[in-house]
């Protein structure tokens, strides 16, 4: 276990616009099977939250920044938002 504060972020991914979404596309394409109208331009994502233990704040989101373009997106079809959590 370390001594350093634990910080909590979350990571959205979504694709880039103009980039296919076939999920979006099967999910916006159900919706008048299920009565709903109205709700256009469906982008399906995911988010990963995790903790990280670092010195301070800072170094935190330096590691989750990296993880999220490295790791967790691919930066020529998805972009990603870093969201710090309580």
């Amino acid at each position: 276990m370390s001594d350093q504060p634990a910080y909590r972020f979350a990571v959205n991914v979504t694709p880039k616009p103009g980039i296919l979404d076939p999920q979006g596309r099967a999910v916006e394409k159900s919706l008048p099977h299920l009565g709903i109208s109205g709700v256009s331009a469906v982008r399906v994502g995911r988010r990963v939250e995790l903790t990280v233990q670092a010195a301070d704040a800072t170094a935190a989101r330096a590691v989750v920044d990296r993880l999220a373009s490295e790791l967790l997106s691919n930066p020529l079809m998805e972009l990603f938002d870093v969201e710090v959590l309580a």
